[in-house]
């Protein structure tokens, strides 16, 4: 798996390198020190996944990712926002530019690594502190679900329906498998289809759905 930093902090991508590197199936491409340096990067490299920074000079980590995200190429580069507490707009912003997964930046070295592995399977990657923070600051922003969203609530299984109110609370999989009992790959089955069934990107559209939907309270 082929990887990319784009970070204007120096030290950090020294130790985001560091790390991606101990394993022996990712391979850091390169490193980019702005926005603008990355794109030019990743039209060039072709990574399969960046990990980017949101406030960067020349060009900032979320156009940055509206330009990666739109290269005429059949699956653009993944990209992953490294993200702080205190960003949460910009959080937002980047899930409409196309950003794939977040992560804060002080997440364990295990989690880094798992990053990689979860958006190359297709999966969209939101640390549980972040989906927590988005649930808080934007649910009470959007609208209340539509009658075609509530039908589709009907459609997930009382299991799958738990698991969603678990998700909505910011609960990682690992904590949801552990609070109904279930393997971790048995929840992250749930989980995906969850998504597909709402229509959901991600699972903080899921969560925020829910949100709205009362699950996350228990009011529905």
């Amino acid at each position: 798996m082929k990887v990319m930093v784009v970070d204007d902090d120096a030290i950090v991508r020294r130790g985001l390198r560091t790390i991606l590197e101990s394993a022996p199936d990712i391979e850091v491409l390169a490193e980019a020190a702005d926005g603008q340096a990355g794109v030019e990067q990743a039209r060039r490299l072709m990574p399969d996944v960046i990990f980017m920074d949101i406030r960067m000079p020349r060009l900032d980590g979320l156009a940055a990712t509206r330009e990666i995200c739109a290269l005429p190429v059949a699956v653009p580069p993944r990209v992953v926002m490294l993200t702080t507490f205190g960003l949460d707009e910009y959080v937002a912003e980047a899930l409409r530019s196309g950003a794939v997964g977040f992560l804060l930046k002080d997440s364990a070295p295990t989690e880094l690594l798992e990053a990689v592995r979860i958006v190359m399977d297709g999966n969209a990657l939101l640390s549980p502190a972040v989906t927590r923070r988005l649930i808080t600051a934007f649910a009470d922003r959007v609208p209340s679900i539509t009658h075609d969203q509530q039908a589709r609530l009907g459609e997930l299984t009382a299991r799958e329906t738990k698991v969603l109110t678990l998700l909505a609370q910011g609960l990682s999989n690992t904590e949801i498998g552990a609070r109904m009992f279930l393997g971790e790959g048995t929840v992250k089955g749930h989980v995906s289809r969850i998504l597909s069934k709402l229509g959901a990107a991600n699972r903080v559209q899921a969560a925020i759905f829910a949100h709205n939907a009362g699950l996350a309270t228990g009011t529905s």
